[in-house]
């Protein structure tokens, strides 16, 4: 995977597969102490101790379509390549949460991608699931709830052209607001 929001689509679509119906995915780029953390937080079936444990394993998954799983030991590998770990808190019947960090600045980190388009195709594709998306740099945060928004639509569908294109619009003006606000302020700032 060339984009870290590709590694945020297969974590989140683990995270499907163990049933989950509420999947928060936060992303926060801190400036300050150089570092970028992503994760994606469940509360599907969770794993025990043992599972979680084999999950960095690439020779290991539970899917039956293939015989490796190689997202996450990717991303570990990326991570680590980049002065950034990788952890997972699982707890059976409870949910599970993947975080991962880089050093923001690292030549070999790779770039984010599209989050807005990711965490589209996520919602669109998965309306039955409750989604909250968090992007932060530094102090400025955006935060996205597809509760309110499902709430006021009812049966309208997603997929609906206009309901698409206003969900893309709110998903890149929300994410670019805090970019834009966060380069102004440091600018203010002097740095």
């Amino acid at each position: 995977m060339k984009e870290l929001a590709l590694h945020l689509l297969d974590i989140a679509e683990n995270s499907l597969a163990a049933g989950a119906r509420h999947i928060t995915i936060k992303v926060a780029e801190d400036t300050h102490n150089d570092r970028l953390v992503m994760e994606v937080c469940d509360d599907g079936k969770g794993m025990d101790a043992e599972t979680v444990a084999r999950v960095v394993d690439p020779f290991v998954t539970t899917r039956t379509t293939r015989k490796v799983g190689l997202g996450i030991p990717l991303l570990k590998a990326a991570a680590e390549a980049c002065n950034g770990h990788l952890e997972i808190e699982s707890e059976v019947g409870k949910g599970t949460c993947v975080r991962v960090s880089f050093q923001r600045s690292h030549i070999d980190r790779m770039p984010l991608g599209d989050l807005a388009g990711t965490f589209l195709t996520l919602l669109v594709g998965n309306p039955h699931v409750y989604w909250t998306f968090i992007y932060q740099v530094d102090n400025q945060t955006y935060t996205f709830d597809s509760q309110p928004i499902l709430e006021i639509l009812q049966d309208v569908p997603l997929s609906e052209p206009r309901v698409l294109a206003y969900l893309r619009q709110e998903l890149e003006n929300g994410i670019h607001q805090v970019q834009k606000s966060t380069l102004l302020q440091k600018a203010t700032q002097g740095v």
